[in-house]
């Protein structure tokens, strides 16, 4: 689980998927949040025949409009989590910012635990990322990273950069 208030969750957790897919293992990518946007992740991954990859949010929903419509999506895109997971078709699972859901309250920390508890085979590998991870999955989790932030170039007025931060 890649987490904290720093940059690089999503990207560390993508590093591994690459590296997996690298070695022929069958990769699965999830975002709860990223939707239309496309991002240079997911082109890359394009590439990849053992890579399959789902970007599903309505967008970064800290700006929503519609929150049903975004708990509505994210309560779909969690099914579609077990379904891969239960599908036992993949050596490595990304959900990427599933941790946002739980914080916002629209999945709880303790249903993703006891489904990581009942269900995950032991060989399978699943990778969780965003900001504030609940104490029930960072329970369940067997490593845990927090990226803390010391510095950001928004801060400095400075755009993200396609290419590097998308």
């Amino acid at each position: 689980m890649h987490t904290g208030e720093g940059k690089g969750k999503s990207s560390s957790a993508f590093g591994v998927a690459f590296r997996a897919a690298g070695w022929g293992m069958k990769v699965c990518v999830i975002q709860f949040i990223k939707g239309k946007w496309k991002t240079g992740e997911q082109k890359a991954a394009e590439r990849f025949d053992n890579i399959e990859w789902h970007a599903l949010g309505d967008g970064f929903t800290w700006d929503t409009k519609n929150p049903e419509q975004d708990i509505k999506t994210s309560r779909e895109i969690w099914e579609l989590c077990k379904e891969k997971v239960e599908s036992e078709e993949f050596d490595l699972i990304v959900w990427d910012e599933i941790n946002y859901c739980t914080d916002y309250g629209w999945i709880t920390g303790v249903e993703i635990a006891d489904f990581i508890r009942s269900e995950k085979p032991k060989w399978m590998h699943l990778i969780l990322t965003g900001r504030n991870a609940s104490s029930e999955v960072i329970e369940v989790a067997d490593t845990v990273t927090e990226m803390r932030m010391i510095k950001h170039a928004f801060e400095a007025d400075i755009p993200a950069t396609q290419g590097v931060e998308f």
